[in-house]
């Protein structure tokens, strides 16, 4: 009898740790990228006003909440994988972000307001020019796909110029990787 009470104590113990490891999993949130400007496709204020496109070429509006413990900044990129270069094309990258600072304002990515948090760097796109640059595909091209993505990292700086190719950004920043989340929104002319 004294076994099947200690049997019955342990299997009631392991339930309860069961239930409280659910509980705990069930309980943490997922990093997480929204905007209130994107809804599958970007429209006219969002569009380059270059390459024969002609839109307002406006960053949009971009907020993440429930970023890991340990985050020390954020940054941001915006890609498109479709781009006819073999390579895709960056359009947007934003790094030290400060880690109490969870939105963008739509037209942030312009490098002549200063609508950016203090300490951020936009640094160069595939433009060549720093700040957000818009989507253009070539006409009569199927939709590309843009992949609008926030990193939780951690480190405050990730110690770069504003020079840096979005390829060295891009190795940095998964160097210093702990959490992303993204978007994808699509752009046809």
């Amino acid at each position: 009898m004294a076994d099947f009470c200690v049997m019955k104590n342990k299997i009631l113990i392991m339930t309860l740790c069961f239930v409280t490891s659910i509980s705990y999993c069930t309980s943490a949130q997922t990093f997480t990228l929204t905007s209130q400007d994107l809804s599958g496709q970007f429209t006219g204020k969002f569009i380059a006003n270059t390459f024969g496109c002609n839109g307002d070429n406006k960053s949009p509006q971009l907020a993440w909440s429930n970023a890991p413990a340990g985050t020390k900044s954020f940054a941001i990129t915006m890609y498109d994988p479709d781009a006819p270069t073999g390579s895709g094309w960056w359009h947007w990258v934003v790094f030290n972000i400060p880690a109490n600072i969870y939105e963008l304002k739509q037209g942030a990515g312009n490098a002549t307001t200063q609508l950016m948090p203090d300490g951020a760097i936009q640094s160069l796109t595939d433009f060549g020019t720093t700040g957000y640059g818009g989507p253009c595909p070539p006409e009569n091209d199927n939709p590309h796909a843009y992949i609008i993505t926030v990193y939780a990292l951690k480190t405050a700086n990730l110690g770069i110029a504003k020079t840096a190719s979005p390829a060295l950004v891009g190795f940095i920043i998964n160097q210093n990787l702990l959490a992303k989340a993204s978007l994808i929104v699509y752009s046809k002319r």
